[in-house]
């Protein structure tokens, strides 16, 4: 009997999966929407029965069939608030429009549970390929979009436990590229505030400057502050950070939201303000005239979707760790310490 796909073969479905795996059907259905209570075993063997039948999840099929969901490209960014990553979404949706695919964004929170469900919601609904600014240190559940058939690019920051392409900044360099402006500025009370600490840009950042710092007699370990991921937060850090007895001359701030913090705290404080570098380069720094170390995030977000479209076109290329560099951008608010 001929079919309305002509030659093509009938699509696998999710009950020849669960036979190939030797699981019942809700358990095949449970695995393969990354619930988290089902056991390494009977995910591995749904895993790879779905692989070997080339089998697609069809939660998006009527959408299709009406015409009313196009070809797309998901990408999980970590917080809407901050525009370092509408400046990323907005790279990656002018590198795939051109080829006829649309954005689909989602956010994490920097949560490991939301990114989870946000990435398995944009396989139902079908993405070509996922980008993802993970908020997890372990991405082996990826595995599970990749058995799908779903390229995986990780974008900010590298994939871990998983083979799948990623493009990154060379935040370590970046590291070294700040503490080394300030030491030669004269400074030695140098503060840095920063994300996170589980989050490997902060380490890497974090590691550069002691690349620099450490083993001189620059005052910094003891001056650093972490978990500062909102405005408010680094406010509170910096505010802090003034109200020392011997406060520091300089401070790092470890993104741009960070370094929103840190200005409104320097502004309120009656103290003399430190000098101030920060990480990322947000339009207003330049009318402040603040030093910064960043990257190219349009180069960044444009890699991330040349990898993914890649991907698509040939399943079977070597997978590519693509770091990017990141440059100091002098300016007044690091000039040097007088004698």
């Amino acid at each position: 009997m001929s079919t309305a796909h002509g030659d093509m073969p009938p699509r696998a479905t999710l009950t020849q999966v669960a036979a190939r795996a030797g699981v019942s059907l809700k358990t095949a259905s449970r695995a393969l929407a990354g619930e988290s209570y089902v056991s390494a075993k009977t995910l591995a063997s749904v895993l790879a029965a779905a692989a070997e039948l080339d089998y697609r999840r069809n939660t998006a099929a009527s959408l299709l069939a009406s015409g009313r969901l196009a070809d797309s490209i998901g990408l999980i960014t970590g917080d809407f608030t901050n525009p370092f990553y509408s400046a990323l979404a907005q790279a990656v949706e002018d590198e795939i429009r051109p080829q006829g695919m649309h954005l689909s964004v989602a956010n994490s929170r920097e949560s490991a549970e939301q990114e989870q469900r946000v990435s398995h919601d944009l396989a139902d609904r079908q993405v070509k390929a996922v980008i993802t600014v993970s908020a997890t240190p372990d991405h082996a559940g990826y595995a599970q979009l990749q058995a799908r058939g779903i390229p995986v690019v990780f974008v900010d920051r590298r994939a871990e436990n998983v083979d799948a392409d990623s493009v990154v900044f060379d935040n370590r360099d970046g590291g070294r590229l700040a503490a080394r402006h300030l030491i030669e500025a004269g400074h030695r009370r140098i503060a840095f505030i920063g994300d996170y600490a589980w989050l490997p840009t902060y380490r890497q950042r974090l590691a550069g400057m002691g690349d620099v710092l450490d083993g001189t007699d620059a005052e910094w370990r003891d001056l650093l502050r972490t978990d500062a991921h909102d405005v408010a937060s680094a406010r509170a850090c910096m505010t802090e950070l003034l109200a020392l007895a011997d406060p520091p001359t300089a401070v790092v701030a470890g993104n741009n939201r960070i370094l929103l913090g840190a200005m409104e705290a320097i502004t309120e404080s009656p103290r003399s303000s430190p000098a101030v570098l920060g990480f990322d380069e947000p339009e207003w720094a330049r009318v402040l005239g603040i030093t910064v170390v960043s990257g190219d995030v349009e180069a960044l977000g444009r890699r991330a979707a040349q990898l993914a479209l890649a991907r698509l076109g040939d399943r079977a290329r070597d997978f590519e760790n693509v770091v990017l560099p990141m440059r100091l951008i002098v300016r007044s608010s690091t000039v040097p310490v007088q004698g």
